[in-house]
């Protein structure tokens, strides 16, 4: 061990822990502390810190360069710690050792070795530059100093007081303390400085700049020796990577280090190797180049991965960190046993191993063998108790391993393990009843049952170890047991009973069988018991136990010799081998059995579609899991950007393949395939990828060919599109061909769009409502279609000539008038008629209120009261409008009153009730009044309405009207009040009415 001087006040801790009054070496913790060249310092202290668990005596000595040493002025002794005053590098450098002694053994320390740390400083020789290409990985060495103690390093670009900040492209290595740049850019173009800081001494070097210079064609690149002159992209090449296998002890910090050059720049990722996570207090720096894991545990231990990544491949750095346990351990031994330990050490080169009692060498003689690591001690005796140590030693240096021996001598004693008291065993079992008191030496053993000892024989047997074991156990094999052991110290014994039992056997055990998905099926499993014996049953699934809190499928019934398991709803992941186990105290029994589900089978996979045609594919697919179930047929599903959903364009396939499928021609499609079995259509495969069949010529025609309207010398033809899924290709149009019905010769017209659904031809030669034969091809990319059957269309009509020759009109109310005409003859118009319209002369014809009807009247409604109104009336037809006739006036009629009777009384006498209002006058925009209406209700029920004469006055006696109203009233109200007293005197019959 090496430990670095310390400044004032510094110390070194080593720690000496007794158990019982026996000492144990802890090995001393590895420290730095710095040693400033122009001063001294003034203590160094090294302490071995105790841990008393008993009061004990020690005695303390130190050792130098493996010399005792005398405590002089330089040195101080305070309770075991050796304190050196005035510490000097020249003077007290060198190798020290503790050995403490007590009334149990004596025990050395490790070695420390105490050295002081310095950092000289970097030649003054300037660098070499480093030319590079862009894009080229390039490492720069730093080569730090001589120097002692622990340092960190750094790199500083052009000068600037900040550091290179390490990233996924550049990477400072602590183990090297060389600059990584995995892809060089413009902007890394400059001087670079390394940087040395002793952690110690807190002093800093810097070391000369070292140019990087991006390369001229024609120059020589000096580029890293694994890379090759010329630089293009190329996969990783991990440069920085940890150690194969790393020995790691208990509770220390590990850091590994990864990094990698290529182009583009890898991606650096960690992983064990076992594929288990890392836990939350490993530590991974923001470019990925580190892996820390501090307080290492055991469970840390295993193989790493480091993986650099790019688009042009991988690279994979591995290392193995083992957890370096203690190698040896207290023992506390019985007298004329053998003891053996075993020491193991790893470094290079390989150690040598020496052994120690109580700090004096043991070399092999009489019963002692010392072979490498490895201690022997055969009969040991009391004399062989004490203090033993291991050490490891190679040329950088000894460790120590340490454990105590105690030999013990004693009688027989069962008070910490006596026979058990009561064994239950099943009956045509084997009873094992185990004797195992404390005894050192070993004790000798037999057995009684009562009074009576056990000899060997077929069925029982007593073993070296203490253990009575009956095969074949009987009901009469039932009693008490007694084992005595005997050594040459004493005689001890311990007693326990032997119960027998019947032994379990499953009378009705799981049957193999097959289920369909869907179903529910129930395995039995059925016991025969001993009557004080309660079975436990458990269900294991393909070697797992069922937790019936878990599965929503699986439950438990039947009574306490039964535990049959239900499977409700059974999948198809419930295939499987199913095992009934039943516990008692006695014994265990099982029965196993298989289940098969079969199911709808699963989606076939990889639908490829290849020799694709105007009208046909080829289609291949492999089949999915048949699911215990063969498959029988195959469907084939089809989808285009037309079609709503999949459909299937071919069912009933027993092949894996399909040569042709009946397809449009320059549609895009994807397939997919579903699977059919005996129990049903399964999921259907992935989609395949899109494909589009080639074009052909146009099959189709257009629809629905007819015509006719439009303005006079016009032949309109108008049609239903071809849908695009029935286009067969690109550049679709339509060719319009048309000819007077009669004649010979057609005249053709070429619309290019494949949304054209009308067409007009003009003509102001042609006479309306001349008969054309009409009909509408099509043609695309490829050539012409079909065209559409011909059809009689007529040209545009002549509008109407002639005016309704009589038109006269009646007012109906306030807002409602009735225009009636004479009807057009049709034979003294040019044009055909199919309809009039009535407009309101005085208004631009545009704003018109316009009713088109085929009577010869219409009622107008939504009119002013008391307004004059000009009417007129036109013919029209699918050509236009006609003239107009003469205008007539019509007056609406002036509205009714607009305020109701005022001051309204009303007096009942004996049958009479007299109704007395003000006389309602009417303005001079209303109508006059001519008579009044009297309505009676009963809870919003209108019974009955009376008319008064219009020369009635206002105070009149309306006596038939109002006796009548009064006496429903009347009648109504004593209905409904029986109905309310019904309701509560006979629930029953109201219900009836109700």
């Amino acid at each position: 061990m090496r430990v670095t001087a310390l400044p004032k006040g510094g110390r070194h801790v080593g720690t000496v822990s007794a158990t019982r009054g026996v000492m144990k070496a802890v090995p001393l913790a590895r420290v730095y502390v710095a040693d400033l060249m122009s001063s001294v310092w003034e203590y160094l202290h090294f302490l071995s810190s105790l841990s008393h668990a008993h009061s004990t005596y020690f005695i303390f000595r130190w050792k130098f360069n493996r010399k005792d040493l005398d405590v002089d002025m330089d040195y101080s002794l305070v309770e075991g710690n050796l304190l050196i005053n005035n510490p000097q590098a020249t003077k007290h450098s060198g190798v020290y050792q503790c050995i403490a002694t007590n009334a149990f053994g004596t025990i050395l320390s490790r070695e420390a070795k105490v050295e002081f740390a310095y950092l000289q400083n970097f030649s003054s020789k300037a660098r070499s530059p480093v030319l590079v290409r862009e894009g080229q990985a390039v490492v720069l060495l730093c080569g730090p100093p001589p120097h002692f103690g622990e340092i960190r390093y750094s790199w500083i670009f052009n000068g600037r007081p900040s550091i290179v900040v390490g990233d996924n492209r550049r990477f400072v290595s602590q183990r090297t303390g060389n600059l990584y740049i995995a892809k060089v850019e413009t902007s890394d173009v400059g001087n670079y400085t390394c940087v040395v800081r002793n952690v110690m001494t807190n002093t800093t070097v810097y070391s000369s700049p070292t140019p990087v210079v991006l390369r001229r064609d024609g120059e020589r690149m000096l580029v890293y020796p694994h890379f090759p002159a010329v630089m293009g992209e190329y996969e990783p090449k991990i440069e920085v990577q940890f150690e194969k296998m790393l020995h790691i002890a208990k509770g220390s910090s590990v850091r590994l280090e990864c990094f990698a050059l290529g182009n583009p720049v890898p991606s650096i990722s960690w992983k064990r190797a076992d594929g288990s996570p890392f836990p939350g207090k490993m530590k991974i720096n923001h470019s990925n180049g580190v892996l820390e894991i501090p307080y290492f545990r055991p469970e840390d231990s295993g193989l790493y991965e480091c993986v650099a990544e790019n688009s042009k491949g991988r690279s994979i750095a591995k290392g193995r960190l083992v957890f370096q346990s203690k190698t040896l351990y207290d023992a506390n031994m019985a007298i004329e046993s053998d003891l053996h330990w075993e020491c193991k050490a790893n470094g290079k080169p390989q150690p040598v191993y020496r052994w120690l009692k109580n700090g004096q060498p043991l070399v092999s003689q009489d019963r002692i063998r010392v072979a490498g690591g490895g201690l022997t001690i055969y009969n040991m005796n009391l004399m062989d108790s004490g203090m033993y140590q291991c050490l490891a030693e190679n040329d950088n240096g000894v460790i120590y391993a340490s454990a105590e021996l105690k030999v013990v001598a004693s009688p027989p004693d069962f008070s910490k393990n006596p026979v058990k008291k009561t064994t239950l065993i099943r009956r045509g079992g084997e009873a094992i009843i185990e004797c195992r008191p404390h005894a050192s030496p070993r004790a000798s053993y037999s057995w009684r049952r009562g009074n009576e000892f056990l000899k060997d024989s077929k069925r029982r047997t007593i073993s070296e170890d203490g253990t009575l074991r009956i095969a074949n156990v009987t009901k009469s094999d039932a009693g008490s047991y007694t084992c005595v052991a005997k050594n040459p110290f004493g005689t001890s014994s311990s007693s326990g009973t032997l119960v027998v039992k019947e032994p379990t056997k499953i009378t009705v055990p799981p049957l193999s069988m097959d289920a369909t998905v869907g179903e529910s099926i129930v395995l039995p499993c059925e016991v025969s018991k001993d009557s004080t014996l309660y079975p436990v049953f458990k269900w294991f699934f393909n070697g797992k136990l069922i937790d019936f809190s878990r599965h929503d499928h699986f439950g438990m019934i039947g009574v306490s010799s039964s535990g049959d398991l239900m499977i409700r709803n059974v999948q198809l992941k419930h295939s499987g081998k199913y095992v009934c186990m039943v516990h008692t105290a006695v014994d265990s029994v099982s029965a196993a059995a298989d289940l098969i589900v079969r199911g709808p089978p699963g989606a076939p996979v990889g639908v490829l579609v290849g020799d694709v045609t105007d009208r046909t594919a080829q289609l291949s697919w492999g089949p999915g899991p048949d699911n215990h179930s063969p498959v029988t047929l195959y469907i084939v599903q089809a989808r285009t950007p037309f079609s709503i959903g999949w459909q299937a364009v071919k069912t009933g396939i027993g092949l894996c393949e399909l040569s042709s499928v009946n397809l449009n021609p320059w549609v895009d499609y994807e397939f997919r395939v579903a699977a059919i079995n005996n129990v049903g259509v399964g999921e259907p495969s992935v989609p395949s990828k899109p494909v589009r069949t080639k074009a052909a010529g146009p099959e189709v025609a257009p629809a629905n060919v007819s015509g006719g309207g439009g303005s006079r010398g016009e032949l309109v033809i108008v049609w239903e599109p071809v849908p695009e899924e029935l286009q067969n290709g690109e550049k679709f149009g339509y060719v319009v061909a048309f000819r007077p019905l009669g004649t010979t010769t057609w005249k053709q017209s070429v619309l290019a769009s494949a949304d054209a659904s009308r067409y007009i031809y003009k003509n102001d030669t042609f006479q309306p409502l001349t008969q054309f034969e009409v009909k509408v091809g099509v043609y695309n990319e490829i050539g012409e279609g079909p065209f559409s059957p011909v059809v009689i269309v007529y040209s545009a009509d002549e509008e109407p000539s002639v005016a309704p020759p009589r038109v006269w009109a009646r007012s109906l109310s306030a807002s409602e008038i009735e225009v009636f005409w004479e009807p057009v003859h049709q034979s003294g118009s040019k044009g055909w008629i199919t309809g009039y319209e009535w407009l309101e002369d005085g208004s631009p014809e545009n704003d018109a209120e316009r009713v088109r009807v085929t009577e010869s009247s219409v009622i107008i409604t939504g009119l002013k009261g008391s307004t004059l109104y000009l009417m007129s009336v036109r013919a029209h037809n699918s050509a236009g409008t006609g003239p107009s006739s003469t205008p007539i006036s019509i007056t609406t009629k002036k509205p009714p009153p607009s305020q109701p009777p005022g001051n309204i009384e009303w007096n009942l006498t004996n049958s009479k009730v007299f109704l007395n209002w003000e006389h309602v006058k009417a303005m001079d925009n209303e109508s006059e009044v001519t008579g009044y209406k009297v309505i009676c209700f009963f809870f919003l029920l209108s019974l009955f309405c009376c008319f008064a004469d219009k020369h009635a006055v206002s105070n009149i006696t309306f006596e038939s009207c109002i006796i009548y109203c009064f006496s429903i009233t009347f009648f109504f109200f004593f209905f409904f009040f029986f109905l309310s007293l019904s309701r509560y005197a006979h629930v029953t019959s109201f219900e009836l009415l109700s």
